[in-house]
């Protein structure tokens, strides 16, 4: 299958307003406050099927380090979960990112959120810091997040150097 494919269809940057993609946002973050402040920055890949439908999305937004960016948001559609489809919108942002001469990719979630600190793993990102208190109600945060039964409070970054050198340990 064509690196690009999402169920026969493609994987490309998207073009005009983001608004039609707040869903798919949402899905990733919480907090309609932080979504509202990063949601018109960077870039943004999506998955689409053969009938033109917006399956995922990626964010990638610049960071104070000119070889580095970050992962800010990533969903797939509920109904599409579990699919490759996640993976692909991954394995196509890094492909790009090395074609630009990016050296870094960071994500950030919350460390109660089992599935994407397994996904974030399985794409080869390492943990490199936690914070804690981040998912606060002052940012937006409902009272009592959980996410596996796990109140969600701490942040999780992992990190990614594109490197070929740099992945040895």
């Amino acid at each position: 299958m064509n690196p690009g494919s999402a169920e026969s269809g493609v994987i490309l940057w998207h073009e005009g307003p983001r608004a039609p993609l707040r869903h798919l946002f949402e899905l990733a973050d919480d907090s309609s406050t932080q979504i509202d402040s990063y949601i018109h920055l960077g870039r943004v890949l999506v998955a689409r099927n053969a009938r033109g439908e917006i399956l995922g999305h990626l964010q990638l937004i610049p960071t104070a380090s000119a070889d580095t960016v970050e992962l800010k948001s990533i969903a797939v559609r509920e109904d599409h979960q579990r699919t490759g489809i996640g993976r692909r919108l991954v394995d196509r942002a890094l492909a790009n990112c090395r074609e630009e001469g990016v050296q870094t990719v960071t994500v950030t979630t919350a460390t109660a959120d089992l599935d994407n600190v397994g996904f974030y793993q399985r794409c080869s990102f390492r943990a490199t810091t936690i914070e804690r208190g981040v998912f606060t109600e002052a940012r937006g945060y409902p009272p009592q997040l959980e996410a596996n039964g796990i109140p969600v409070r701490d942040s999780i970054t992992f990190t990614l150097l594109l490197d070929a050198a740099a992945l040895v340990d």
